[in-house]
């Protein structure tokens, strides 16, 4: 998916943003300080890792001081060093201090999720395996969150329920069983004549010989299989599908995982449990 801080979403995240910080206005600003006065600020990141969010930072900024002029020193999906300016910001003091909490927020959880995905990222060199993001993520910010994922090395899985066909436990279970549900789930996209990719989650064995034998997968979620059957069902996939493990990956057994030969690797801890990379904003004098 191609990201941009000018999409629907990052506007309806800002704005209403925003709204909920800003409310009938900054009065601490106003009680303080000139509304004519322009200053000078600089994003200075406070812990190594990767960065992620500067345009989302600039859009923020922008959305409140269309005049306002940022100069950057690093860029998105870059490693950094504790004591790196990211940027400069020259703009109207009143506005700066409005966009500062909430561009802050955003830039560091977006470079909290990209250090984390890159850590994976790093853990899985020399193999073929690539790291998945889930759904799950913070409410209204999975764009951003996403976006993190990818700037962190990492690989998107579907966006939405809109966007694939993902036949889970669940799903089987309410519809009679694995082949049932394949079946339904085919039916209804020719039916539909949606263009969508169906992925299968698989439990056992006897599922991905099921699947391998089913047209018009798009790949095979091997779902909490300890190491010795995620290698036979790789095996038996191989040539036919890709496959994805799932369940239970942390930083501790992912390489162990990838070993197996899976083609990828999905990890809900990359959005879910999100370690804000430190960064502030301060005045220049």
């Amino acid at each position: 998916m191609q990201f941009s801080a000018q999409s629907p979403e990052v506007s309806f995240l800002i704005e209403h943003a925003l709204r909920e910080d800003i409310g009938t206005g900054d009065h601490t600003t106003r009680a303080t300080l000139p509304t004519d006065r322009r200053a000078q600020m600089q994003a200075l990141i406070k812990a190594d890792g990767v960065v992620a969010g500067l345009a989302v930072a600039q859009a923020v900024v922008l959305a409140l001081d269309p005049s306002a002029e940022l100069v950057f020193h690093t860029t998105d999906g870059a490693r950094v060093a504790r004591g790196t300016v990211a940027f400069t910001i020259t703009g109207s003091t009143h506005r700066l201090l409005m966009a500062e909490r909430l561009l802050l927020n955003l830039m560091q959880r977006m470079s909290g999720i990209a250090t984390q995905t890159r850590s994976v990222v790093d853990l899985l060199a020399g193999t073929a395996t690539r790291v998945l993001d889930t759904r799950k993520t913070a409410p209204l910010l999975r764009y951003i969150d996403k976006w993190a994922v990818q700037l962190g090395g990492g690989v998107n899985h579907r966006i939405g329920l809109y966007d694939a066909i993902l036949i889970k436990d669940n799903h089987i279970d309410f519809a009679g069983g694995f082949l049932p549900a394949l079946t339904a789930a085919d039916g209804y996209r020719k039916a539909q004549g949606l263009d969508l990719p169906i992925i299968v989650e698989c439990r056992t064995l006897l599922d991905v010989e099921t699947a391998c034998n089913f047209p018009g997968l798009e790949r095979l979620l091997l779902d909490n299989m300890p190491p010795d059957t995620l290698r036979r069902a790789v095996a038996l996939a191989r040539g036919t599908y890709p496959t994805e493990a799932s369940g239970g990956i942390t930083p501790a057994n992912v390489r162990a995982i990838a070993e197996t030969g899976v083609d990828f690797v999905s990890m809900g801890s990359l959005t879910h449990t999100v370690a804000a990379l430190d960064i502030s904003l301060k005045a220049l004098a």
